[in-house]
Protein backbone atom coordinates (compact mmCIF):
# COMPACT_ATOMS: atom_id res chain seq x y z
CA UNK A 1 0.00 0.00 0.00
CA UNK A 2 1.11 3.86 -0.63
CA UNK A 3 0.60 6.30 1.70
CA UNK A 4 -2.34 7.67 1.35
CA UNK A 5 -4.91 4.22 1.03
CA UNK A 6 -2.96 2.96 4.19
CA UNK A 7 -3.94 6.25 6.07
CA UNK A 8 -7.08 5.70 4.95
CA UNK A 9 -7.27 1.96 6.25
CA UNK A 10 -5.72 3.16 9.92
CA UNK A 11 -8.64 4.86 9.85
CA UNK A 12 -10.84 2.81 8.75
CA UNK A 13 -9.27 0.40 11.43
CA UNK A 14 -9.44 2.29 14.20
CA UNK A 15 -13.57 2.25 14.07
CA UNK A 16 -13.61 -1.01 15.73
CA UNK A 17 -11.44 -0.32 19.25
CA UNK A 18 -13.43 2.63 19.17
CA UNK A 19 -16.50 0.74 18.91
CA UNK A 20 -15.20 -1.46 21.63
CA UNK A 21 -13.97 0.37 24.33
CA UNK A 22 -17.89 2.26 24.38
CA UNK A 23 -19.37 -1.27 24.75
CA UNK A 24 -17.16 -2.03 27.43
CA UNK A 25 -17.45 1.10 29.11
CA UNK A 26 -21.22 1.48 28.76
CA UNK A 27 -21.15 -2.27 29.98
CA UNK A 28 -19.41 -1.41 32.93
CA UNK A 29 -21.83 1.42 33.62
CA UNK A 30 -24.30 -0.61 33.34
CA UNK A 31 -23.00 -3.09 35.80
CA UNK A 32 -21.92 -0.95 38.79
CA UNK A 33 -25.53 1.25 38.57
CA UNK A 34 -27.32 -2.06 38.57
CA UNK A 35 -25.09 -3.40 41.56
CA UNK A 36 -22.84 -0.86 43.13
CA UNK A 37 -20.91 -3.40 45.36
CA UNK A 38 -19.60 -5.54 42.89
CA UNK A 39 -17.62 -1.90 41.28
CA UNK A 40 -14.45 -3.63 42.57
CA UNK A 41 -14.98 -6.90 40.45
CA UNK A 42 -15.90 -5.46 37.27
CA UNK A 43 -13.12 -2.06 37.31
CA UNK A 44 -10.47 -4.43 36.36
CA UNK A 45 -12.19 -6.64 34.01
CA UNK A 46 -13.21 -3.19 32.17
CA UNK A 47 -9.53 -2.01 32.10
CA UNK A 48 -8.36 -5.22 30.73
CA UNK A 49 -11.01 -4.85 28.17
CA UNK A 50 -10.43 -1.59 27.41
CA UNK A 51 -6.21 -2.01 27.30
CA UNK A 52 -7.19 -5.35 24.85
CA UNK A 53 -9.11 -3.04 22.75
CA UNK A 54 -6.56 -0.12 22.56
CA UNK A 55 -3.98 -2.59 21.53
CA UNK A 56 -5.65 -3.21 17.97
CA UNK A 57 -5.79 -0.11 17.69
CA UNK A 58 -2.21 0.59 18.62
CA UNK A 59 -1.24 -2.52 16.24
CA UNK A 60 -3.30 -1.10 13.35
CA UNK A 61 -0.65 2.28 14.10
CA UNK A 62 2.61 0.38 13.88
CA UNK A 63 1.14 -1.81 10.40
CA UNK A 64 0.47 1.52 9.15
CA UNK A 65 3.77 2.83 9.62
CA UNK A 66 5.48 -0.52 7.98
Amino acid sequence: MEGNLSLVGYGIATIGPAIAVGLIFAAYINGVARQPEARTLLQPIAILGFALAEALAIFGLVLFFL
